[in-house]
């Protein structure tokens, strides 16, 4: 088997170009391809191949000597499978492209777990400081309170501050606090345009309509003493300015657009008597009741 022929089979076996050969020798790749063909004689001469041949077997790992031998005495003859042998050195396999990122796992692993040691270690050890600064030895604010008053200080005097605290306790004006505000559906209308009457009972001095309009929607609102308080288009979002109805018995309500239009008394929000899915324009009349203490 011809020199050129031995190095582009091993060539080939390692899985290399001639592009990648010319990198690592640094020879041309013309002198590389001429040297595969055995066209000895394109090449600058004897002295230039023998330097090839040596270089291109050094890259691949095989026995120059043996293919410069070789080459001063002529071809390798094919039968001769001894000389081959000799001529290729054991190279390491190439690995899987694949293990090389592999092989990089075990290594996160153990950042992995060392940083998880470290963070289970930072924690006992505030648990640690954290039992620590709670002693029971330490005489706590409680205890002490308790020991002044088996010690039998006396009681401070109470400030007239304090005093008229305790008047402002009214039992009435607690439970007029207490109270939470509410409506109740008296009747539910009917037909295209339903007219529904509620009640809302309310604990406060001061009775405010609000509306959240999150759509376009016609609205009139008329107060028991006919005083018509807004007869117009609502926009989404728009800046509504509260309408007080405290001197109001009752107040009118004709909305255009339920689904877009939330009406509240006092914060409180009505849930229509009549889902808004169903009926999109719809009419209430609110009996406004004050909430009477006993």
């Amino acid at each position: 088997m011809e020199i050129g022929q031995l190095l582009k089979e091993e060539r080939k076996a390692q899985e290399l170009s001639l592009d990648e050969i010319q990198e690592m020798t640094k020879i041309q790749k013309r002198y590389l391809q001429a040297i595969e063909d055995n066209n000895f004689d394109s090449l600058p001469g004897r002295f230039y191949a023998r330097a090839f041949i040596k270089e291109y077997a050094l890259v691949l790992k095989m026995d120059e000597d043996l293919l410069l031998q070789n080459f001063d005495g002529g071809e390798v003859e094919e039968e001769d499978q001894t000389q081959y042998t000799n001529i290729r050195r054991s190279r390491r396999p190439r690995a899987p492209k694949s293990s090389t990122v592999l092989s990089f796992l075990p290594t996160v692993i153990v950042i992995v777990l060392i940083i998880a040691i470290l963070f289970i270690a930072w924690m006992l050890m505030q648990k640690a400081l954290t039992s620590n600064s709670s002693d029971p030895s330490q005489p706590t604010e409680s205890d002490e309170i308790i020991r002044d008053v088996e010690q039998g200080e006396k009681e401070q005097p109470v400030s007239e501050d304090e005093e008229e605290e305790e008047e402002d306790k009214d039992p009435e004006k607690e439970e007029e606090s207490q109270f939470e505000s509410q409506f109740e559906v008296d009747e539910i209308g009917s037909g295209t345009s339903p007219q529904s009457e509620l009640t809302f009972t309310y604990g406060e001095e001061e009775l405010l309509l609000t509306f959240d309009v999150e759509a376009e929607a016609y609205l009139s609102v008329v107060g028991e003493s006919n005083k018509n308080y807004f007869d117009g288009i609502l926009e989404p979002n728009s800046d509504m300015e509260p309408i007080d109805l405290t001197e109001e018995s009752n107040v009118f309500l004709n909305i255009g657009n339920t689904t877009g239009v939330t009406v509240k008394l006092n914060d409180v929000a009505m849930d229509y008597p009549i889902s808004a899915s169903e009926k999109v324009h719809q009419k209430f009349l609110i009996n406004l009741k004050k909430h009477e203490t006993n």
